[in-house]
């Protein structure tokens, strides 16, 4: 019965090798010559200013949230365009009222000001 699972016995190692070997050899034939350059918090070029836990504006959360909701929305369209030949009348139309929805919404985020950043 056991060795049924050899191939996967074998394949796991295998994969643990090809992950772990490359690291650890790298590790230990790689140069490893630090300086205060190499171990300093990389800041785009130039010392950091501001503590790093700062508050975001939540306008920005806000923004992100909704690009990220319309764009989800946006990513059913890819399917229905697939199968649209498939699916007739009757898929169109539920479609064109997902889309209605989807414009309702975006008109209401915009007429909000959600949109705005200042």
């Amino acid at each position: 019965m056991l060795e049924n699972y050899f191939p996967v016995l074998l394949f796991i190692i295998i994969a643990l090798l090809i992950g772990v070997l490359p690291l650890a050899l790298g590790g230990l034939i790689g140069p490893n010559r630090p300086d205060d350059k190499k171990n300093s918090p990389y800041e785009c070029g130039f010392e950091a200013f501001e503590d790093a836990r700062m508050k975001f504006d939540v306008r920005f959360y806000l923004v992100a949230i909704l690009f990220i909701l319309f764009d989800l929305e946006i990513a059913f369209l890819f399917p229905w365009a697939i199968v649209l030949k498939e699916i007739g009348t009757f898929g169109f139309v539920s479609m064109m009222i997902f889309l209605a929805i989807l414009v309702v919404g975006f008109i209401y985020e915009w007429m909000k000001g959600a949109l705005e950043w200042e």
